[in-house]
């Protein structure tokens, strides 16, 4: 990844496919996403989706009983999941990482956070900011669902290769127990595209 291509802002090439990533997001389910992690979360309480999107993910947690603060820092992409997901359950925040500033400032400590394809847009550097803030929207015993993609990257998008057993290390340090980790091919059969997603929990200690 070039300079150039670290200078432009995490959610890069969002704003301008916006219509077209609503089709390719809404076309499958946070369930089939997930599989086997789905275990780990719980039925209700407070989540936090970082990333949020189209809203998809905040939808199948409002269903399961959860108030949702759904982050998500493209305007674009907030319009489409108010629209397809006007659920009272989901309050929308534009926000973004690493700082995550409004929403930490809700002051929120939240049973579930979810981070469905974007660790991957921050850089190194980033992450290790991004990872205590994220840690500080959890509270003790809660949990987090994730996923990293691995592949090329879209003309115009921003994205980083992720080194997972160095990142689960990190994740350990600073106060997650993993709890399950599954490797999955892209399920829209884009070349090259696969995914690594994890479920943590945060320890009493952390």
């Amino acid at each position: 990844m070039t300079d150039s291509a670290q200078s432009l802002p995490s959610n890069a090439g969002y704003a301008e496919n916006a219509d077209s990533l609503v089709v390719r997001y809404e076309s499958v389910t946070f369930d089939s996403v997930y599989g086997p992690l789905t275990a780990f979360v719980s039925q209700g309480g407070q989540a936090i989706d970082i990333g949020a999107g189209t809203g998809r993910d905040a939808a199948a947690l409002a269903a399961r009983g959860f108030s949702v603060i759904a982050v998500e820092p493209t305007a674009e992409m907030r319009a489409h999941g108010q629209r397809l997901h006007p659920d009272p359950a989901i309050i929308w925040c534009d926000d973004l990482l690493p700082d995550l500033s409004r929403a930490r400032a809700l002051g929120i400590e939240a049973d579930f956070v979810l981070m469905t394809a974007v660790w991957m847009h921050l850089t190194e550097e980033e992450r290790q900011r991004a990872l205590p803030n994220v840690l500080s929207l959890l509270k003790s015993g809660g949990r987090l669902l994730m996923s990293i993609r691995k592949g090329p990257v879209p003309a115009g998008a921003r994205m980083f290769e992720v080194p997972i057993a160095p990142f689960v290390e990190a994740a350990k340090t600073a106060g997650l127990e993993l709890l399950q980790m599954i490797q999955s091919e892209d399920m829209h059969k884009r070349p090259g595209v696969s995914w690594t997603k994890l479920a943590f929990e945060k320890t009493k200690q952390a």
